[in-house]
């Protein structure tokens, strides 16, 4: 099986957080986060897989762009730079059924 790795920049919120994978490492330079995304191009050949995969990427940007630890509270700030990572992430892996995913999701978020 191969395996890909995609490496994203982003500069989001209010800290310049970015996506982080729960199998990826990621470093920090100023105020940027580089992170490496694993996944298999196999996962991207199924609907099971894209979702898989999707899921994971939210949870990235959910730990990327943490609520202030001093409130429960979503600030609009937290979901914009959420929603940043993962359109950045999305657009990256470059996957047709990915993207129909985000998009279809973007539609109901809506």
């Amino acid at each position: 099986m191969t395996r890909l790795a995609t490496s994203m920049l982003m500069l989001g919120g209010l800290a310049g957080l970015a996506l982080a994978s729960t199998a990826g490492a990621g470093t920090m330079a100023g105020d940027r986060f580089a992170v490496v995304v694993r996944y298999s191009n196999d996962a991207l050949a199924t609907d099971s897989g894209t979702h898989a995969l999707y899921r994971r990427l939210e949870e990235a940007a959910e730990r990327a762009c943490p609520v202030a630890s001093n409130t429960r509270l979503i600030s609009g700030e937290v979901l914009k730079c959420r929603q940043q990572a993962l359109t950045a992430a999305v657009e990256k892996i470059h996957n047709q059924r990915l993207a129909t995913l985000h998009a279809a999701a973007n539609r109901k978020a809506g």
